[in-house]
């Protein structure tokens, strides 16, 4: 029977790669975080929980990560863990450093040492392209990368890392570069999540004060991650090691992401200033939505659109999932959770 581990299981790409796994009758094993934040819910959503074999580490913990790849000997290892929030990589670098760079390179050493049949796939980042000079241009395989902040950086040296042992030591070794992706399960503090759960709840007179973001004219190519985790199955199952772009190929702004929330929810908003001082209001004037300089990162990321024409052309691969789709769906489960929370209340 094939087997996988999958280290960062609870998080949004684990629990849907889980699934996807347990479907094609592919044994589990899940690194469990002991100080995890994130709770087992979203396997729970799944219902898949008690189909997982899971295993207490971490990543940092070097010795322990290499006995479980030794025991184990799996048919894939897909390294999903990570310390994935931008803004706080800037305070604790050499934190990010370790869990997100220095791990990686571990457990290549230990697939090298003791597993070397194991299909390693890395979740690299767009990120890593940065200020990329190339502004108007698709960002795919080949393009320049320009990481700026310490999460970036760490995952560019992870990336180059993979490649290295695939080169060097014939380790079946890839890199999925994945731009943004998004579903119901995302954590609250990435942006897609923050603005449709506090516009849900503003809708419906729940949540009384504004949603507060940083830049509204960052563009991002989103996509869903169903869509994204079965491209890393197809990566670790093409004929040869390799690295391919994830990618929606369309881009929006944070400003037209929160337009199309609203216009879904059928709250109609006005916008209005400039700078720090553009908001948008209500009908009533009730201001919803402010910008603040808090929520801006020390140097940030403006543009990023992928190109997964090599993906398209070797694994026959394209997002199915638009940005409509992944935008209701995130709105529905917000709605489905009010539902269950104002039925507990009368119960």
């Amino acid at each position: 029977m094939k087997s996988a581990i999958i280290t960062g299981i609870t998080g949004q790409d684990g629990s849907y790669l889980a699934n996807y796994l347990i479907k094609k009758k592919i044994k589990v094993f899940g690194i469990l975080r002991r100080t995890s934040a994130d709770p087992l819910e979203r396997l729970e959503y799944f219902g898949i929980k008690d189909k997982i074999k899971f295993i207490n580490s971490d990543l940092s913990e070097h010795q322990k990560i290499t006995t479980i790849i030794k025991k184990i000997k799996p048919t894939y290892f897909f390294n999903l863990g990570a310390q994935s929030f931008v803004t706080f990589s800037y305070d604790n670098p050499i934190y990010t450093d370790n869990i997100n760079n220095v791990s990686v390179i571990n457990i290549l050493e230990s697939i090298k040492n003791f597993s070397n049949k194991t299909k390693f796939y890395q979740a690299s980042s767009s990120e890593m392209y940065g200020l990329n000079e190339s502004n108007e241009k698709k960002l795919n395989e080949k393009t320049h990368f320009n990481p700026i902040s310490p999460y970036s950086i760490a995952k560019l040296s992870a990336y180059y890392y993979t490649r290295m042992y695939r080169n060097s030591y014939n380790i079946f070794a890839s890199n999925g570069i994945l731009f943004n992706h998004e579903s119901p399960l995302r954590g609250q503090q990435f942006v897609t999540k923050k603005i449709i759960s506090n516009l849900v709840r503003i809708k419906f007179n729940i949540q009384k004060t504004p949603l507060v973001l940083g830049n509204i004219y960052s563009r991002r190519d989103w996509g869903h991650a169903e869509d994204y985790v079965e491209m890393m199955y197809k990566i670790l199952n093409y004929k040869t090691p390799d690295d391919f772009v994830i990618s929606s190929e369309k881009q929006y702004s944070i400003k037209e992401f929160i337009n199309m929330v609203c216009d879904k929810i059928n709250l109609k908003i006005f916008w209005s200033g400039e700078g720090m001082q553009e908001k948008a209001n209500i009908k009533n004037g009730k201001t919803i939505i402010k910008v603040s300089k808090k929520f801006f990162r020390p140097s940030d990321v403006i543009y990023l659109l992928g190109d997964s024409s090599k993906a398209r052309k070797y694994l026959n691969w394209k997002a199915k999932k638009t940005i409509s789709y992944l935008v209701s769906d995130m709105i529905n489960y917000e709605l489905n959770k009010i539902k269950i929370n104002v039925k507990n209340k009368k119960m």
